[in-house]
């Protein structure tokens, strides 16, 4: 059995499946180097249009198994505590920036708790959806820092930076209502449709040009931090430039002007 599950439930999409559900997905180490190897594999995939990452049975993700974690394969032996430390956690904090380095569209799928790991895996996602019984919880107050992987950075950037104080600061848990309604989520559904929201929100994605999709992605999350309003509408400038040269683009307006679904060739 992978840790990491990963299968295509519809044309275009990858489905990464968190795969220990006797600990609520906790991460151990292989497990984090199983990601990271997916999703660097999904990342220049043509066939891949759109991923859903999401865990196995009653939680998302319970955030790094401190109990059976194993040991780092890719720490040397005989390296100080710090040094050590900090190459953990140079591999660690590689998952989040992975998934927005991705061209494609990525949809959490919040099923049960989401902690840790499992909280910012959660906000790095470009859109994500919670069933009604989902919360998200900093747990990274349990190893004394109250933020890791990005939290800090990506919270108040989604919720606002009085909000976010109070949710890293107290580390109280948010269920899946209150999150939608501050913006962390896109919505919360009921349990058994989780899954069946996820696909029809990839559905809505794939409608649009590969190519279209991945400047756009690129260009909301870089100019995030635009110095001005000119330099993000120059970054757009560029991406239309780039994207409307493409034979997938021709092919959207064209699917659009004859009323049917487009057929992209990733050319």
């Amino acid at each position: 059995m992978s840790e990491i599950e990963q299968d295509c439930p519809a044309e275009g999409v990858c489905r990464l499946t968190l795969n220990r559900p006797d600990s609520l997905n906790a991460f151990t180490y292989s497990m984090y180097e199983n990601l990271l190897a997916r999703l660097e594999g999904i990342r220049f995939d043509p066939d891949v249009r759109v991923v859903i990452i999401t865990g196995a049975g009653r939680g998302f993700c319970a955030g790094h198994d401190l109990r059976a974690s194993g040991a780092p394969s890719w720490v040397p032996n005989g390296l100080g505590k710090a040094q050590g430390t900090r190459a953990i956690m140079a591999k660690l904090s590689a998952i989040p920036s992975l998934i927005r380095a991705l061209p494609q569209p990525a949809i959490a799928a919040v099923n049960g708790v989401a902690a840790g790991t499992g909280y910012s895996i959660a906000l790095a996602a470009d859109l994500c959806l919670a069933g009604r019984s989902a919360r998200f919880v900093n747990a990274f107050h349990n190893a004394g820092t109250g933020h890791e992987l990005g939290l800090s950075y990506m919270l108040p950037r989604a919720v606002g930076a009085q909000r976010a104080a109070e949710l890293l600061l107290t580390g109280r848990s948010v269920p899946a209502e209150e999150a939608a309604a501050m913006g962390m989520i896109v919505k919360a559904v009921d349990d058994d449709r989780l899954q069946e929201e996820a696909l029809a929100l990839a559905a809505q994605i794939l409608v649009n040009s590969p190519i279209g999709i991945a400047l756009t992605k690129q260009s909301m999350w870089l100019n995030a931090n635009a110095a001005s309003l000119e330099s993000a509408i120059e970054m757009e400038n560029r991406a239309i430039f780039m994207s409307q040269t493409t034979e997938d683009t021709a092919e959207k307006r064209q699917a659009f002007v004859e009323k049917r679904q487009p057929q992209f060739r990733q050319r």
